[in-house]
């Protein structure tokens, strides 16, 4: 009940919906973390465009940024967008793991990052583009 009390606070001071790419922050009350990462990923209505690509990529760009200026050690992410925003899985994949490394080269950043997937297709095609398959 209180992260969803302060995602609302944050959305009343905002003045409108988070746009795509972008990131907040709150705190994680009862969930076993200390901070959430809220992050609007792109929405696919027919084919991906490469401006669709750089928006989810933005996002998991702003969520290391935040993670880094609040010196959070690690994250944990989902996969943005698939599911009900019908970005490809494996396309999102690929773009999750490029700007998570792209990130990591250009900060020297020591955050440690987890791809929390939920379905074995994802944990399939993660283990395939990490090597661990």
């Amino acid at each position: 009940m209180q992260l969803r009390l302060e995602c609302a606070q944050l959305m009343a001071r905002q003045g409108h919906p988070e746009p795509t790419g972008q990131a907040k922050v709150t705190q994680a009350y009862n969930l076993p973390c200390q901070y959430v990462l809220h992050t609007v990923g792109p929405i696919i209505t027919g084919r991906v465009t490469p401006r669709d690509e750089a928006l989810l990529a933005a996002c998991y760009r702003a969520c290391l940024e935040a993670a880094q200026e609040r010196g959070i050690p690690s994250v944990a992410f989902c996969c943005i967008s698939t599911g009900e925003f019908h970005f490809p899985n494996r396309r999102a994949a690929e773009i999750a793991l490029e700007t998570v490394r792209d990130f990591q080269k250009e900060t020297s950043s020591q955050i440690e990052v987890i791809f929390n997937v939920y379905k074995d297709a994802d944990l399939q095609i993660y283990r395939e583009l990490l090597g661990t398959a």
